[in-house]
């Protein structure tokens, strides 16, 4: 869920921790149930898209 605060990654774990006060935010509430999003940025387009393999993919 948007800004939910979720448990800091294990130590060890490939994830870097989260800096204070970042909102924290879903991939599945980010793509709305579906596997990819087109996010908008200094008037760009960009394709954020969950693979097969269940990775994160950000494109231009």
């Amino acid at each position: 869920m948007i800004g939910e605060t979720l448990n800091p990654p294990a130590a060890g774990s490939q994830n870097s921790p989260q800096r204070p006060g970042a909102p924290v935010i879903d991939v599945r509430d980010l793509l709305a149930g579906g596997r990819e999003a087109t996010i908008i940025h200094a008037g760009e387009r960009y394709r954020l898209r969950i693979t097969a393999k269940d990775k994160l993919i950000l494109t231009k």
